[in-house]
């Protein structure tokens, strides 16, 4: 990204709710353009469990997904790819060649727990 970043004012930035969720379930998604999978991510009682893509299959294979504690934003509308409903954006950023790295908390934590 190049070029100079928008303002964002801290208001706004709070109306971003991220949280913490566990993968409990991994699929293949051949259906997606780019190689992808399709996750089930448990939230804790509050918001329970949602579904989301990943386009993760470069440094992750499905057995190492299970279980692991990831970041996501919650509060965005659904999204249609292909024939999968994706209810929350899954975070990442691109390694040296652009394949996605999850982010994740270093230690254990509450799921639901909101970023701020």
């Amino acid at each position: 990204m190049t070029g100079e970043l928008a303002p964002l004012s801290y208001a706004e930035f709070e109306r971003v709710d991220i949280r913490v969720g566990r993968i409990i379930d991994v699929q293949d998604f051949p259906e997606a353009r780019k190689p992808a999978y399709k996750l089930r991510i448990d939230f804790g009682p509050e918001l329970g469990i949602r579904k989301s893509s990943a386009q993760v299959t470069k440094h992750y294979v499905k057995g190492d997904l299970i279980h692991r504690l990831v970041v996501a934003v919650v509060n965005f509308p659904p999204r249609q790819i292909g024939p999968f409903m994706s209810e929350v954006l899954t975070l990442g950023v691109p390694d040296a060649d652009g394949a996605v790295v999850l982010l994740t908390p270093e230690r254990d934590v509450p799921l639901g727990g909101r970023m701020f």
